[in-house]
């Protein structure tokens, strides 16, 4: 995985950190993020996905009712979370790679409410797989890394590599989020 400890320690900025970053490493970054949330999940039973956790931090912005900012995320609501923007950033990414700066967002997420099994949510993590790796394969040779867009969270605009790493690190953020899921559902489990 790229070392976040250089962003967050401010060590190096965003465009240093991606900037020796191809193609064939973005793959190797999928696989290696898909592989991780997948063994995040390994011991995981239908139980697990629709567990409310104790979420006293949970504040969705973009909750349809404010009495649903709140509510704290089951498994399965972070999994189709985290899919759809890698999702998102890679198709996007990949309109930059060949030259295109599009408007708006390119985003589908399956609704989370559908997502009540551990098949369900390997399945999305592999189908995430497929899809994210599939728009590396339509990157021209070369790519346009010239073509930049702003990205608010960063003092500087980013190229389709890094506009693709930042799904990754969106990812790395829910991490935690993951494991504490995991970990609270399975101590439900052994109290019951």
């Amino acid at each position: 995985m790229i070392n976040l400890a250089y962003l967050t320690e401010r060590k190096v900025t965003f465009a240093k950190l991606v900037a020796e970053l191809t193609s064939a490493d973005l793959c190797a970054l999928t696989n290696q993020m898909i592989d991780r949330q997948l063994a995040l999940i390994a011991g995981c039973d239908d139980a697990a996905v629709i567990f409310v956790p104790d979420d006293p931090q949970a504040d969705d912005p973009y909750a349809a009712e404010p009495t649903e900012a709140k509510l704290a995320w089951t498994l399965g609501h972070v999994i189709v979370h985290v899919t759809a923007t890698s999702e998102e950033t890679a198709f996007i990414a990949a309109e930059m790679a060949r030259g295109v700066v599009r408007e708006g967002r390119s985003r589908y997420e399956t609704p989370w409410e559908t997502v009540t099994t551990i098949a369900q949510c390997r399945a999305r993590l592999e189908e995430s797989r497929r899809l994210r790796l599939a728009t590396l394969d339509v990157w021209p040779n070369p790519p346009h890394l010239d073509v930049t867009i702003p990205y608010r969270r960063l003092p500087e605009p980013v190229n389709p590599i890094g506009r693709f790493v930042m799904g990754l690190l969106h990812d790395a953020d829910h991490l935690g989020q993951i494991e504490d899921i995991v970990r609270q559902a399975q101590t439900d489990r052994l109290e019951v």
